[in-house]
């Protein structure tokens, strides 16, 4: 399993600022080895991230993002204390979800 992922989500007026850092290979199945047999893909394809059951992002991601990810965003309409669940998938059926709640 993948390190946990570095949230922060602040609260700033109405509005609530995320900032997210991934630990993932994100290996675009392009790259070869030092023998020279390529590299298997392996990144995420979906990011999902909710506050209080509500889904304020859903994105489809591909081979092009690079490793260990950063995502930022916005969103409207959560107060502090709330909680924002974050959640990927990847190439591999493996995901990961942490939550956070919102200072």
């Amino acid at each position: 399993m993948s390190d946990p992922m570095r949230i922060r989500a602040v609260l700033t007026g109405d509005k609530v600022d995320v900032k997210i850092l991934m630990g993932h290979v994100m290996e675009t199945g392009q790259r070869k080895d030092a023998d020279g047999n390529v590299v298997p893909a392996h990144y995420i394809v979906k990011v999902t991230a909710s506050c209080n059951g509500r889904e304020v992002l859903d994105a489809d991601w591909g081979p092009s993002v690079s490793k260990n990810p950063y995502l930022a965003f916005r969103f409207k309409g959560a107060a502090k204390g709330d909680k924002l669940k974050v959640t990927w998938t990847d190439t591999a059926g493996e995901s990961r979800s942490d939550e956070v709640a919102i200072a």
